[in-house]
């Protein structure tokens, strides 16, 4: 006697079988085989599955995220894409954020929360960056989306004028770069931070003052004098 069971059913289960098979996978092997490590998704150990793990001491790029949960959205997969949700438990520095990977393109998603950015963009003192549901992504080397509001926080002085009160601005794309227009408030100051697919990124201040004074010390501090105001320039790599 032959028994046939429904395909529908028989469709149910097979998806449940490579669900769990996806879902009992060890976080730390997902983000490499995915590539996520690759496009600057970095921490001291990986525990527990993709269905519910941890990353301690996480970094993207260079900037540490600290302590953080993880978690794989599986349904993704079956559209061509990777995302892993990322969340700090954090009472003063709460940070929560989501990494999606494809074939042609990377990028992160909905972060809000607080990034420690040690001395990324040294000599320049921008300590920290605020961001408020920011989304940047590329596609095929290119920008394809930025949105979301991001704040710069400095720790020092520039030339002897302070920058405590901050630099913000809204994400855009320019060109093949994402940029973020960062301005100060008193309009004098003007930050842009532009990131690459490739992992580069260049980080422009320009001051804007008719003080000679201030730009004697401007100057003095690595400054180039032109007909905008004094810039700094700083290039790198995550």
């Amino acid at each position: 006697m032959k028994v046939r069971m429904p395909f529908g059913r028989v469709a149910f289960f097979v998806a449940a079988f490579f669900f769990s098979l996806v879902a009992l996978t060890p976080l730390g092997l997902a983000i490499s085989w995915l590539g996520l490590d690759a496009r600057g998704l970095a921490a001291r150990e990986a525990q527990g599955s993709v269905w519910l793990g941890a990353l301690k001491e996480a970094q993207l790029g260079p900037a540490p995220i600290g302590d953080v949960s993880a978690r794989f959205h599986s349904l993704r997969l079956f559209i061509g894409q990777a995302r892993v949700s990322l969340a700090r438990a954090d009472e003063t520095q709460p940070f929560e954020g989501s990494a999606t990977v494809s074939r042609h393109g990377f990028g992160f998603d909905d972060a809000t929360g607080h990034l420690r950015l040690g001395a990324l963009l040294a000599p320049l003192p921008i300590n920290a960056i605020q961001l408020e549901n920011v989304s940047i992504g590329f596609a095929s080397g290119l920008c394809s989306r930025a949105e979301g509001r991001v704040r710069a926080m400095a720790s020092g002085d520039v030339g002897g004028m302070s920058l405590s009160s901050g630099l913000a601005g809204n994400a855009s794309c320019a060109g093949d770069a994402a940029l973020l227009p960062l301005a100060g408030q008193s309009g004098m100051e003007q930050l842009n931070i532009r990131l690459f697919a490739d992992g580069r990124y260049r980080a422009e201040l320009l001051v804007r003052s008719q003080d000679a004074a201030l730009g004697q010390r401007l100057v003095a501090a690595g400054f180039t004098a032109g007909n905008g105001g004094f810039t700094r320039v700083v290039d790198g790599r995550f």
